[in-house]
């Protein structure tokens, strides 16, 4: 793909991302990030569709399409937002596979979705510990436990990849 196309891509998701995660929240409190309240939730999807970009290990095709599924992980269980008409039907169809009703859900069934979902949820919980100061000593133990096994998973299916040096250090730190 072109780079000034992909450029482009990336800005124009990020304003549509803003509009979903701010005007169509389903509740006030899904347009925040929850360790503070205050911080725009939009910065989760931007640096997790910004992480797997700098990943030059893998394939272009997996970068661009996972960064587009990782910038639109949350619309569907957070927003009243639709999918842009023009997204790409794989794309969707990651997304999909991305949502899940519940952590709960997410943890029990992960492991029956294809391995590059399961590495597009590495960035979303890496993400997530690391501003995961608001979780009880037991919320935070389930959170590392399931992204080591998702660390696990990913070094087994596409080697050290820098989400997985990224995520060994964050999941080893006791946030307590």
């Amino acid at each position: 793909m072109d780079t000034k196309l992909i450029a482009q891509s990336i800005v124009d998701n990020v304003g549509l991302i803003k509009k979903a995660h701010i005007e169509h929240a389903k509740k006030s409190d899904d347009s925040v990030r929850f360790h503070d309240r205050s911080t725009p939730y939009i910065i989760h999807p931007i640096w997790c569709a910004m992480t797997i970009m700098t990943e030059t290990k893998l394939p272009e095709d997996l970068r661009v399409n996972g960064y587009q599924a990782l910038m639109w992980h949350d619309v569907l269980e957070d927003t009243d937002f639709k999918l842009p008409n023009d997204m790409n039907s794989e794309v969707i169809s990651i997304i999909q596979d991305m949502s899940f009703d519940s952590f709960e859900f997410e943890r029990e069934l992960i492991w029956q979705k294809p391995t590059f979902i399961r590495l597009l949820k590495l960035y979303d919980k890496t993400s997530n510990l690391l501003d995961a100061s608001h979780l009880t000593d037991h919320k935070w133990d389930a959170y590392v436990d399931f992204t080591q096994k998702l660390i696990m998973d990913a070094e087994q299916n596409y080697g050290e990849l820098n989400i997985v040096k990224i995520s060994k250090s964050i999941a080893g730190y006791r946030q307590r």
